[in-house]
């Protein structure tokens, strides 16, 4: 009867808690890393990791990335717990010299559960520990403006953005890191993304990615030489 009682539990925690087998998205880049060639003398090769905003200018500007020697590893949705564990593998093994990090705002969110400051902050310290750990320079993004996030609305976010930023550029400059404020060049006088540069107010359009690139261009120089 004991035995009987367990079992019944186990099957319903099983089904009242079914378990995501892939939480991090490892499967999303695996066979894309898988035929990647190792990079050839001289080459330059930049890696981005972050969410959807990275995710997305791939799909908005192709030939950014294509006519550099520039990765996208960014997925929709996602929270720096998730990039952190994906990181070896989509950024790591694919020995770039820079990986550029934009990530924090879907945490603001809760996509993944509640997360304080301190923790995305962690989270971030980890991803750029690993990277220096492996001989990769790193480029610190500004978590762009959103004064309301459409599918999680009214959870007030631009307060901490900017002090999750504040936090970024400090850390970037107390660890001689290069730091990308796309937040400055695109915020309204709410503290939200200007309109022009996003049709949902978290998103860039393309002309939001035309602010950001020559930022992005103008600090991977500074760690490549042209």
């Amino acid at each position: 009867m004991k035995s009987l009682l367990i079992l019944s539990l186990i099957i319903l925690n099983q089904i009242s808690f079914p378990q995501n087998d892939d939480w991090a998205n490892l499967n999303r880049y695996k066979q894309e890393n898988l035929n990647l060639s190792p990079p050839v003398e001289k080459e330059n090769r930049v890696v981005f990791m972050g969410n959807s905003i990275t995710e997305g200018w791939k799909i908005s500007d192709p030939d950014f990335f294509i006519e550099n020697s520039y990765i996208n590893r960014g997925i929709s949705g996602q929270t720096t717990p998730q990039m952190l564990i994906r990181f070896r593998q989509d950024v790591v093994n694919l020995k770039p010299k820079v990986v550029v990090i934009l990530a924090g705002t879907n945490d603001i969110a809760g996509n993944t559960g509640s997360s304080t400051l301190e923790m995305i902050e962690d989270n971030i310290k980890s991803m750029i520990e690993i990277a220096k750990a492996n001989d990769i320079n790193v480029i610190l993004c500004s978590v762009l403006p959103v004064f309301d996030y459409p599918w999680k609305p009214g959870i007030n976010p631009s307060e901490k953005i900017i002090e999750l930023n504040s936090w970024i550029k400090a850390y970037s400059e107390s660890n001689q890191i290069i730091y990308v404020d796309y937040f400055s060049a695109m915020v309204d006088a709410r503290n939200g993304l200007k309109k022009e540069y996003s049709k949902d107010g978290v998103h860039p359009n393309s002309e939001g990615y035309k602010v950001m690139k020559p930022l992005i261009e103008e600090a991977i120089k500074k760690l490549i030489a042209p």
